[in-house]
């Protein structure tokens, strides 16, 4: 079994099985995806993933606000928690921090979101703290988004969450050192198609060398499809792509790496874990895993 630990479900292109959620949903179940966590990019955004979760027993959601979402209203900390609780979100976010086209705050242009079109460091900064202690509240995990934020995500993740909650470093493509430290603070990494592209060498040397018991597998649908896909939308299914890769690099089954990462995401979001498929379950605890 594979799981899907991060897509957007309600942004699936048009070209992807004609728009049908249903087909490509059914289309990864035949490659033997079986659960998909159904990430939001804005608190508006969470009523519809809901939706799609009562509808797709196997979907389970996540709420927050993207670092690089234009919001109307920052929500506090107990706006976040409500939309969390009442659609009964597994995890909070994403969340995170986004510097690679943020203008600085020290600018005298930083509050000016409308001209850059991107909310600045320090309206990134303060989100992200709210979103973690809304997660650590509720003793929910939280899904990072970091690129190019290595110092501020790391100290905002010393000081806001707790190592028995933890979250995932999701699609992750900063370098072995934050991995680790992140890891030492009970982060999981998530790994995306982006370690199937040919210049990626540095993120499958990342593959190879965090433990497999702190490793995710995601596809951050509809964006970055693996390869020999790339250039398409990308849809749930090709989760199974970036999985072969890993075993490829680490030189073990490809069944190891959906064994260790489906364990993995139970135990990160264990809220999910009783929309496990039973035989998962059983196959899991049998095998020490959950």
């Amino acid at each position: 079994m594979f799981v899907d630990s991060h897509c957007h479900l309600d942004r699936l292109d048009p070209e992807t099985h004609h728009g049908d959620l249903g087909a490509a949903l059914a289309a990864a179940r035949e490659r033997d995806v079986r659960q998909f966590l159904a990430v939001a990019v804005k608190l508006e955004d969470v009523r519809a993933l809901a939706a799609i979760s009562r509808e797709h027993e196997d979907v389970v959601i996540a709420a927050g606000v993207h670092p690089m979402q234009c919001v109307v209203e920052e929500p506090d900390v107990e706006a976040i928690k409500e939309v969390a609780e009442r659609f009964d979100a597994v995890a909070i976010g994403e969340t995170g921090l986004d510097y690679h086209y943020a203008v600085d705050t020290d600018s005298a242009d930083s509050d000016e979101v409308g001209a850059s079109q991107m909310p600045s460091r320090g309206l990134q900064y303060e989100r992200f703290r709210r979103h973690l202690m809304a997660a650590n509240e509720l003793e929910l995990p939280v899904i990072v988004h970091t690129r190019e934020a290595r110092e501020d995500t790391l100290a905002l993740i010393r000081e806001h969450t707790d190592p028995n909650v933890g979250g995932v470093l999701h699609c992750f493509t900063e370098d072995l050192d934050m991995a680790r430290e992140a890891v030492r603070h009970g982060f999981f990494i998530s790994l995306s198609g982006i370690v199937t592209f040919r210049n990626a060498e540095s993120i499958r040397e990342l593959a190879r060398r965090i433990p497999l018991d702190r490793l995710l597998i995601e596809t951050d649908s509809p964006y970055l499809a693996p390869v020999p896909h790339r250039g398409k939308p990308n849809e749930p299914a090709w989760v199974v792509e970036v999985a072969e890769c890993i075993a490829e690099v680490r030189g073990i089954s490809v069944e190891e790496v959906a064994m260790q990462t489906t364990a993995n995401f139970y135990r990160l979001f264990r809220a999910a874990a009783p929309q496990a498929p039973d035989n998962v379950r059983e196959a899991l605890a049998q095998a020490g895993l959950v």
